[in-house]
């Protein structure tokens, strides 16, 4: 190299490309994290088959646990899930061929179906639950007959997750990612993210992601710098 030749850029650490790597949250009985909020809901999926009605409605806010409720009384009632967007009319008999149905309702769904799917439901003594984020009561519905079937169900809600429970979902989410992780890191992030099943679940995905991209652990530390930048 020449006297005046200029020095070379100094070195920064390779970011490596965060591939998208499959992960599965465990759905199973025994790793849903009971709560104050969501303690009657879990009752009445494990009451069943004794309900107060043959449909009943779960709402509750993203993320709160609607959807790992639904699918333990699937198995337990051998039944299966469906989203509301994907129902149709000429269908409804053969969705309830089993005797049990969850409809996750995601804001878009056939008036006609629904409609029909509940008296059959009614007529076939069926049980059918339905996960929503805002009661079905207040849904936007054109069929009058619908809005009175809507307005007569039963609804049992998820409330948002106290300081414990947010904790113990933070550790869960990372256990789910095959990440141990210290309880400074779950301290800290309890005490920033938005106090929500949705907002634990965007923090673990970021900090997996960047941990990934940087070559770092998932630790305090790094979840320092994210949190520093905004």
């Amino acid at each position: 190299m020449s006297a005046s030749s200029p020095p070379p850029p100094p070195s920064r650490p390779p970011r490596q490309l965060a591939l998208a790597l499959e992960h599965r949250e465990s759905f199973e009985r025994e790793d849903f994290l009971a709560g104050p909020g969501n303690e009657a809901a879990l009752a009445t999926i494990e009451r069943w088959p004794d309900w107060p009605a043959h449909a009943i409605a779960l709402v509750g806010p993203e993320g709160a646990g609607k959807s790992h409720l639904a699918s333990i009384w699937a198995k337990r009632a051998g039944g299966r899930l469906i989203a509301s967007r994907a129902m149709a009319a000429d269908a409804v008999p053969a969705e309830l061929a089993t005797g049990a149905l969850v409809i996750e309702d995601d804001g878009e769904r056939d008036e006609a179906a629904l409609f029909h799917l509940l008296n059959l439901a009614r007529e076939e003594r069926a049980y059918v639950l339905i996960t929503a984020r805002r009661p079905p009561a207040s849904w936007p519905v054109a069929l009058p007959d619908l809005a009175s079937r809507l307005r007569a169900l039963p609804v049992v809600t998820l409330a948002a997750p106290d300081d414990a429970l947010l904790r113990a979902v933070l550790v869960k989410l990372f256990a789910d990612r095959q990440l141990a992780v210290g309880d400074d890191l779950i301290d800290f992030l309890a005490n920033r993210i938005e106090r929500s099943f949705a907002g634990a679940r965007r923090a673990v995905l970021e900090l997996d992601r960047e941990a990934l991209g940087r070559m770092r652990p998932v630790s305090r530390a790094l979840a320092a710098e994210i949190y520093r930048l905004r």
